[in-house]
C-alpha cells in the first residue's frame, strides 16, 4: 500500500471500519485525490483498473460467501475534482458486503468534489449488502461536494440492499439512483441525510420493476436544519406483477426546508405500489418527556433526531 496522507487516514476512519495498514485481509481499493493509494485482491474478489484509468472493475466470483470489499474514496484538499467509474460484477449465488465510503476535505478557496459513478450487475441469486457513508471536513472556504450516481441491474432472484448515510459537512450533494429488476429480484434502499447551515441535498430515485414478482423498498429519512434545503424525488415503475414501496420522512429544524415528490407508475394490472411522505418538526411532547429525565432541550432534540435517522 502506498503511503497515505493524514487527512486520508482520518477520512477512512470516519467512513469505514479501517484501523491502520489495511482492511484485515479483505479486498480493497483506496482512492486518494483521484489516484490509487492502495489495492488488494483476494482469491474470489478481483479488482482491476480500467484501461483508460478512469476507475476500476470489481469481479466477485460465483458462490463467494461472507467476504467484504472496500472501495473508499477521499478528496483531501481544495481544487480537486475527482470523477471515477466503478463497475461491480457479482457472480451467481454470491453473498458479499461492499463498503464504499467517501470523504471530502476543504483546506482553501477551491472546491473539493468527488463524483462516484457506480454500476452494479448482479447475476442470478446474488446478494449484496452495500454500505456508503459520506462526510465533509475542513474549514476551507471552498465548497465540499459529493455527487454519486448509481445504476443497478438485478438478474433473477438477485437482491441488493443499500444503506447510505450523509450526516452534515457536505455543502452540496446530488444523489441519483436508477435500477432495473428481473423476476423475483429485490432492491432495498435505506437513506439517512442531515443537512445544516446553507447545505443542499438532492435525492433522485428511478427504478423499473420489469420482472414478475420483483420488489422495491425505498426509505428516506432526513433532517433539514438551519437554512438548509433538501429535495426528494422517487419514481417507481411497475411493469409486471410486483410490489413497490416508497417512504420519505423528514424533520425540519430552524428554517430548514424539504420538498418531497414521490411518483408511482403502474404499467401492469397486478403492480402493487405504495408511497408515503411526511414532513414536520420535532414533537414538543417528545422533548418534554426527555426533559423530565434530566436532558436539556438541546440534548433531547439531538436524541430524537439520532433515533429518527437510525429508523
Amino acid at each position: 500500500m502506498a503511503e497515505m496522507n493524514k487527512v486520508t487516514e482520518e477520512l477512512l476512519r470516519a467512513v469505514t471500519d479501517w484501523v491502520s495498514g489495511d482492511f484485515d485481509g479483505a479486498a480493497y481499493n483506496i482512492r486518494e485525490d483521484g489516484g490509487c493509494a492502495g489495492r488488494h485482491s483476494t482469491e474470489n474478489i478481483k479488482i482491476e483498473p480500467k484501461e483508460n484509468g478512469t476507475g476500476i472493475d470489481i469481479y466477485i466470483a460465483p458462490g463467494t460467501k461472507s467476504e467484504k470489499v472496500y472501495i473508499p474514496a477521499c478528496v483531501t484538499k481544495s481544487n480537486v475534482k475527482d470523477v471515477v467509474y466503478n463497475d461491480f460484477h457479482v457472480g451467481e449465488g454470491a453473498d458479499v458486503r461492499i463498503v464504499a465510503g467517501c470523504g471530502v476535505h476543504s483546506d482553501g478557496e477551491g472546491e473539493a468534489l468527488h463524483n462516484g459513478i457506480h454500476r452494479f450487475f448482479l447475476e442470478k441469486g446474488a446478494h449484496v449488502l452495500y454500505e456508503e457513508k459520506h462526510i465533509g471536513t475542513g474549514d476551507g472556504a471552498g465548497k465540499k461536494r459529493i455527487d454519486p450516481v448509481t445504476h443497478v441491474e438485478l438478474a433473477e432472484d438477485a437482491c441488493l440492499e443499500m444503506n447510505t448515510v450523509q450526516i452534515s459537512g457536505v455543502d452540496s450533494s446530488i444523489r441519483k439512483t436508477s435500477g432495473k429488476l428481473a423476476d423475483r429480484a429485490r432492491l432495498v434502499i435505506h437513506e439517512s441525510i442531515m443537512t445544516d447551515g446553507e447545505e443542499y441535498a438532492e435525492t433522485d430515485f428511478d427504478v423499473e420493476m420489469n420482472g414478475e414478482d420483483s420488489a422495491v423498498d425505498l426509505i428516506s429519512r432526513s433532517v433539514a436544519r438551519d437554512n438548509s434545503y433538501q429535495t426528494y424525488h422517487s419514481r417507481i415503475a411497475g411493469n409486471n406483477r410486483c410490489t413497490g414501496h416508497s417512504e420519505c420522512d423528514a424533520i425540519l429544524v430552524g428554517k430548514g426546508r424539504v420538498n418531497a415528490a414521490p411518483e408511482l407508475y403502474a404499467g401492469h394490472l397486478d403492480a402493487s405500489l405504495i408511497h408515503e411522505a411526511a414532513i414536520g418538526k420535532v414533537a414538543g411532547e417528545q422533548i418534554m418527556k426527555l426533559r423530565t429525565l434530566g436532558l436539556t432541550e438541546e440534548e433531547a432534540e439531538k436524541k430524537i433526531i439520532e433515533g429518527f435517522l437510525r429508523g
